[in-house]
């Protein structure tokens, strides 16, 4: 699994239809109520299971009416590696919207290991996800990129919601910092210190708004400003992404030599299947079954999509988008196949769209369709976001949710340079409307820090300390984009 999986399609959202107060009188009731048993669980990709103690948190579908519907956290906590009497704990929060912090955990642990030498780290499956009521919803397994047209959305969308057992209204961000709070509150922490990835970062920053006093620091990860409505800007994005690879290699000598006239070329394979879809026959990455697949417009722009997310993909593109434009599509419909699967494993669509249809769609303006028509992924990602909002109900939010607030909580931000969709823009605007936040840019690097190099030891040293000024980061700069591969056998020497 890489950090392609931490990001889902995008984050949207309708208009609310009421507010969640920030006190938890359920929490102070849920004290005691929590059982932990050793368990072992692992994710998508994780090399190996993780040991703990494992159990769940009985809460409220809704805050508002306790007595009625209830819902099942499912809850881990691995205890420190060194006897520790803090009453603090660390949290992971994954991101999506619509992955299981406990999956992304379990095959990300080594990240978190300097964390957990003086903490206990717990882990909760946001509501809607993993083990915690998931909303889990039928999607297509023929798709490289994940992505689908707009006919194809309103279907997948209308049948999701006629086979929910349960209100997707009360799966929104607003509602999941209180059943963090109750879960901090039942196993008995004073303070959460909260790392937060991708949409984790929104969950981490209104938890942080909502319960600053119960936070002892916040480390985001690829962030999202909390004024940000995602959606519009993913195919721009995306397109400063794709269009920085076509740069470096421009300027490496080796990479230009071996593949001239790279963006061209790509823009020419774009057009030529938007007009007229390419069948692909190869044998599944996955199963090794041999595989016969029409490879459309959507599919190769979905599946270079979530390839720019991590430097190690990134590298592969040129050589995959020579191929294609030879006529050999079979390496990038391969990688394609691996990423998209775990994709699809990965997300609990269901969830996703009940913060999608929450927290951004209400908040879309000046959308500039132009522009997106001049990417190479279009309109259908923002069409198809529409699609879904448009039938899908209006889910709880609070009242300041999208307005920026200033905290004296120490917040560690960390971005990758060439991040296709949270870029370090995104890390500098939240800095500016919090106090006391330091930006960290990890260069050439793209969705997700907390593996690369010496990041683990920052966020341990971070956490230990709550010591911004003096974090030393220029171990990171030993860091950088992976070389480009000239062939399949590798990068050149």
């Amino acid at each position: 699994m890489k950090f392609l999986r931490m990001l889902v399609i995008t984050l949207g959202g309708l208009v609310a239809s009421g507010l969640v107060g920030a006190g938890s009188a359920w929490a102070a009731d849920a004290v005691s109520r929590i059982e932990l048993e050793p368990c072992r669980f692992a994710g998508l990709g994780a090399l190996r299971a993780v040991r703990g103690e494992c159990g769940s948190l009985t809460v409220p579908l809704n805050y508002d009416n306790p007595s009625a519907a209830t819902i099942d956290l499912s809850v881990a906590r691995l205890k420190a590696l060194k006897r520790s009497t803090q009453p603090v704990a660390v949290t992971v929060i994954a991101g999506g919207p619509g992955q299981s912090s406990l999956d992304f955990y379990s095959a990300y642990h080594p990240a978190f290991r300097r964390m957990r030498e003086v903490f206990d780290i717990i882990l909760v499956d946001q509501r809607g996800t993993g083990e915690s009521a998931r909303l889990a919803c039928a999607a297509p397994d023929d798709s490289l990129g994940g992505l689908w047209s707009v006919e194809e959305t309103v279907e997948i969308t209308q049948t999701c919601l006629n086979e929910l057992a349960l209100d997707p209204r009360f799966f929104t961000t607003s509602v999941a910092v209180r059943d963090l709070d109750a879960v901090r509150d039942a196993l008995g922490y004073e303070q959460l210190s909260v790392y937060g990835i991708s949409y984790g970062t929104r969950v981490a920053q209104h938890y942080l708004r909502r319960f600053e006093e119960r936070t002892h620091s916040v480390i985001l990860d690829g962030v999202v400003p909390v004024d940000e409505a995602l959606g519009p800007d993913i195919a721009l994005l995306a397109e400063r992404a794709i269009q920085n690879a076509f740069d470096r290699c421009a300027d490496d000598e080796s990479c230009n030599e071996s593949f001239p006239q790279l963006e061209q070329r790509f823009a020419a394979l774009i057009e030529r299947i938007r007009d007229k879809p390419v069948s692909v026959t190869l044998d599944h990455p996955i199963t090794a079954e041999p595989t016969t697949l029409t490879l459309g417009h959507l599919d190769l722009a979905g599946a270079i999509r979530l390839l720019s997310y991590a430097p190690q993909t990134v590298a592969l593109l040129p050589l995959m988008i020579h191929e294609a434009a030879e006529g050999n599509l079979v390496p990038l419909a391969a990688q394609a196949l691996t990423v998209s699967q775990d994709l699809v494993d990965s997300m609990a669509y269901g969830m996703h769209n009940a913060v999608v249809c929450a927290e951004d769609a209400p908040f879309f303006a000046n959308v500039d369709r132009a522009a997106l028509e001049k990417t190479y992924l279009g309109t259908p990602v923002f069409d198809s976001l529409a699609a879904v909002c448009d039938a899908w109900p209006s889910g709880v939010i609070d009242e300041d949710f999208k307005t920026p607030f200033a905290s004296q909580v120490p917040v560690l931000v960390l971005s990758g340079e060439a991040d296709p969709i949270t870029p370090p823009d995104y890390g500098k605007r939240v800095v500016s409307y919090l106090n006391n936040a330091r930006h960290i840019v990890g260069l050439g690097q793209g969705h997700g820090m907390a593996p690369v190099g010496c990041t683990p030891k920052l966020m341990g040293e971070f956490v230990r300390d709550r010591d911004l000024e003096n974090l030393d980061a220029t171990c990171l700069n030993k860091q950088g984009a992976s070389p480009f591969f000239l062939s399949f056998a590798g990068p050149a020497p």
